[in-house]
Parts: structure tokens; C-alpha cells; sequence
């Protein structure tokens, strides 16, 4: 119990002798504090006019943010009079790593894969992105996370190191998306007139590109009851980021196909399921 009251006793006493000293360098901590998160909101604004990727910008600035807020806390320490404390601090910063690293290796590992996704940039913010079973719009990217936007409104906080080390689809990189859908055609159907068709009314919806990205109509396959024909078009994703302005394009080609066909006397048929009987009437 004494050994107790002499360190509460030495604390009372270290404060009461150095309170001008403590006062002064939790003002510097605070204000330090104030200072680099100022900075860190300046340069962010200025990189961001010089560079189109704010993912980059949004690690650069952080990264520079906690190394001058680490040097910040160090000082102050050390004007406390602890330097024993700052240098073992800075002497055993590699063990101290190694140990924290291997501790927290999936923090470190996150840490780490946001860093080349940074740098690499293999999205940007709103881009249309899949990622393993998560597929949605990229809203922002930290040093652990990615948050994505899921087209039915989620968020999804997905960590750095799964999208680095599964496969990435990124739709709306270069800004072009190619939709595709099957529509079955009767044999006894003039094939040429309903490829023919099918091509003119895809080519007359806004929103399908033309051009070196224009539409294309084939044949897929031969089936035991239609001859499956594959329509194949682009649309530009940069007319909106929207998934559902992309589906009710795609929607508006089915739709319009479908109708166009039936107009011309082109048949669609289903699968005809064949039902025998074997038992005869007594």
C-alpha cells in the first residue's frame, strides 16, 4: 500500500512541479493536431487540381497526416522530459513493427494492399467494379477499406487485401459495357430477314453506340427447337454511372427486338416437351 502512495505521491508531485511545462505541451498537441489536419485538407484540395485520381490523392495526404502527427506526439514527449521513452520509441521501432505487423498482419496486409491500389489505380471513385460476389459502385477507398455501393443500396466496407488478391472487373474504365442476350428463332423462320431485323432495331435506341462499337447479330447455336441468335451491343458508361440507367437500355433492346419480330411473323417458340403414352384402352 505504501509503494502505491509513494508513486501517487511522485505523480502529484511531478505534475505540481512541471504543470507550465504539461500545460504548454498539450497546447502544442492540440494545436499540432489543428495545423496537420489543416494542412492535410490543403494539400489535398491542391493535389486533387493537378491529378484526376482522388483514391491517390485520399492516401497521400493521409499518409503524410499520421507521419507529421507521430513526429508531433515524439516532441512532445520528449519536451516532458521523457527521452528515455522518445528513444527507446525510435531505437525499438523495428521490433516494435515486426511485432505489431505480425500481431495485426491482416490491418498490416490491408494496410499494404490499399497502398498499391492507390497507386496503381485500378478504379476510381463511382466506377463500376466486381470483385469476388460484390459487385457495385466504388465510393471510397481508406487504409484498410473499400466502400462499395451495391445497386440495391448497400454498403459494402470490403477490405483492401481480398480485392488485390481476387479477380477485379472494372466496367467503366474505358467508359464501354457490352450487353448480350439470346432470342430464339424458328427453323422455319427466314434467318437472314430476322438477323437483319433484329440489327436495324437495335441500331435505332439511343444509347447504343455505333461506329467501331456497333451492334452485332449472329448465330450462336443450332437447339432441338430454335436457332439461338446472339445480339450483342455497346453502351458508354460514362453517359451516366447509373446501373439502372445501363438496364433499362439493355431492357429497351429486348423489348423493342421482341416487338419488331413479332410484327414481321417471325415465331418464337419455347420448348416443346414431347408426352407419350404407352398404356392402351381396354
Amino acid at each position: 500500500m505504501n509503494k502505491f502512495q509513494e508513486i501517487y505521491q511522485d505523480i502529484i508531485n511531478y505534475f505540481i512541479q512541471n504543470y507550465v511545462n504539461l500545460g504548454l505541451t498539450f497546447l502544442f498537441l492540440i494545436i499540432g493536431f489543428i495545423l496537420v489536419n489543416f494542412l492535410k485538407s490543403k494539400l489535398k484540395t491542391r493535389l486533387l487540381k493537378k491529378s484526376d485520381n482522388p483514391i491517390t490523392i485520399t492516401f497521400i495526404s493521409q499518409i503524410i497526416s499520421y507521419s507529421l502527427k507521430l513526429i508531433i506526439i515524439l516532441i512532445s514527449l520528449y519536451s516532458l522530459g521523457l527521452n528515455d521513452i522518445t528513444s527507446g520509441i525510435l531505437a525499438s521501432a523495428g521490433v516494435i513493427t515486426f511485432i505489431v505487423g505480425f500481431a495485426f498482419k491482416d490491418i498490416g496486409e490491408n494496410f499494404l494492399a490499399g497502398i498499391i491500389l492507390a497507386f496503381k489505380s485500378p478504379f476510381r471513385v463511382n466506377d463500376l467494379i466486381e470483385s469476388g460476389n460484390i459487385h457495385g459502385y466504388v465510393k471510397d477507398i481508406n487504409i484498410r477499406e473499400t466502400i462499395i455501393k451495391t445497386p440495391d443500396g448497400k454498403d459494402v466496407f470490403l477490405p483492401n487485401s481480398i480485392i488485390l488478391k481476387t479477380p477485379l472487373f472494372n466496367y467503366t474504365i474505358d467508359g464501354y459495357l457490352r450487353y448480350e442476350f439470346i432470342v430464339g428463332l424458328d427453323y422455319g423462320d427466314d434467318i437472314s430477314l430476322g438477323i437483319k431485323t433484329i440489327l436495324d432495331t437495335v441500331n435505332k435506341i439511343d444509347g447504343v453506340l455505333k461506329g467501331d462499337k456497333k451492334a452485332a447479330v449472329v448465330i450462336n447455336e443450332l437447339t432441338t427447337n430454335t436457332i439461338n441468335i446472339k445480339v450483342l451491343f455497346w453502351i458508354d458508361t460514362f453517359q451516366s454511372t447509373s446501373r439502372t440507367f445501363h438496364h433499362s437500355i439493355r431492357s429497351h433492346v429486348m423489348n423493342d427486338v421482341v416487338i419488331e419480330l413479332t410484327k414481321k411473323g417471325f415465331y418464337l417458340p419455347a420448348n416443346i416437351v414431347e408426352i407419350k403414352n404407352y398404356k392402351q384402352d381396354l
